[in-house]
């Protein structure tokens, strides 16, 4: 089976993130068909739910003793499509379809890779990890590193086959402002939860004006915005609540807790504008973000493989976006993202670069026969 081949039979299995989409296919599906195949080229697989009904598969090539481990680790969830989305469809040498480049053509490369070097295995074990859920709360990363280890990993997420060395993290948090509930007409019983998040949505823009200032042109500009907000019940009631969604997204050289403490100012000048206000920020998500060495022994490796199948020196740079890399390196696995090229991600016209996946797998091959001796 081609690379173009197993790519589109992995497109055309639904696999949207049913905690994105109520109802959705979930990832199972996908999962067997990997699992299949994965047992034909000679890996030994580990099926297992990472969640309810939804299962991480990882295939192991063993090695044959002595050699580091390489991990490649790619998502299977998928955001939800329209109709005709998981039907491939290959025009002038892309295939489009929902999950093409994200990053359905990367697992496609990482299993042709492993097959190729399954009649001699290098030294090290090489695993191709698939899992669920990076789409939202990278459930599936989670559960993987718990149960697994190597001595590096290669993401193949789309990166034009770009050498991704860092990228930024993400911190979601809800902010909560408390009232009390009463009747309109009785102002002295009430207290409005909305106007007294007030000053929290207008420090939200005064940080966010502050973080444009922290732009640079190695790892562009951190930033904060406000995602949702709900509150209140009807018109004629003073709102007894209010939520307000943030989104923080992190560059290298941030962390969490930094972000955590602006959130913490953020309350309490909403405190000096009002003493009344009874407020609280709670953390939904936060994923710190990455920076490896450049002299890491799989940047090194990436770059070597990147410019064989180039011709040329590949970009070496770093990503705005979280990935689940990000859980490997927390995990002590150092983790370069190196994949192919494509465009659309979460969109109607979503596509990959056939050439560019067949690229990956040969690079992949080098890397593997580079590090895993």
């Amino acid at each position: 089976m081609t690379t173009a081949e197993l790519v589109a039979r992995l497109v055309a299995v639904d696999s949207t993130n049913p905690d994105l989409v109520p109802g959705g296919a979930g990832e199972a599906g996908v999962a067997a068909v990997i699992a299949e195949h994965m047992a034909g080229l000679g890996l030994e697989v580990d099926l297992w739910d990472a969640a309810p009904g939804r299962p991480n598969v990882v295939g192991r090539l063993p090695g044959r003793g002595g050699g580091r481990s390489l991990m490649f680790c790619g998502h299977t969830d998928v955001v939800g499509g329209g109709p005709g989305a998981f039907v491939p469809q290959v025009r002038d040498g892309r295939m489009h379809g929902r999950g093409t480049c994200d990053m359905k053509a990367g697992i496609a490369a990482a299993l042709a890779a492993a097959g190729r070097v399954a009649a001699d295995p290098p030294a090290g074990d090489v695993l191709v990890a698939c899992v669920i859920d990076e789409e939202w709360q990278s459930v599936g990363a989670q559960a993987l590193v718990e149960r697994y280890g190597a001595d590096a990993a290669v993401l193949p997420e789309q990166s034009d086959l770009d050498v991704i060395f860092a990228h930024g993290g993400f911190a979601w948090y809800d902010v909560v402002s408390r009232g009390v509930e009463a009747a309109g007409g009785r102002p002295e019983r009430g207290r409005d939860a909305i106007t007294l998040a007030g000053p929290v949505l207008t420090g939200i823009a005064e940080l966010e004006r502050e973080l444009a200032a922290r732009e640079t042109p190695e790892w562009g500009r951190p930033s904060v915005h406000a995602s949702t907000i709900r509150g209140g019940r009807d018109y004629p009631s003073y709102p007894g609540e209010c939520v307000i969604g943030v989104e923080r997204c992190i560059m290298p050289g941030e962390t969490v807790a930094g972000s955590l403490a602006e959130m913490a100012a953020l309350l309490d000048r909403a405190r000096e504008a009002d003493p009344s206000f009874d407020g609280e920020c709670r953390t939904v998500v936060a994923r710190e973000p990455v920076l490896l060495d450049r002299g890491e022994p799989v940047v090194r490796a990436a770059v070597d493989a990147a410019a064989a199948v180039l011709g040329r020196a590949p970009v070496v740079r770093s990503d705005y976006g979280w990935m689940d890399s990000g859980l490997l390196v927390e995990a002590g696995i150092p983790c370069v993202v190196l994949g192919p090229t494509g465009d659309g991600l979460h969109t109607a016209d979503e596509w990959v670069d056939l050439e560019s996946v067949d690229r990956c797998a040969d690079a992949y091959v080098r890397m593997i026969r580079a590090l895993c001796r």
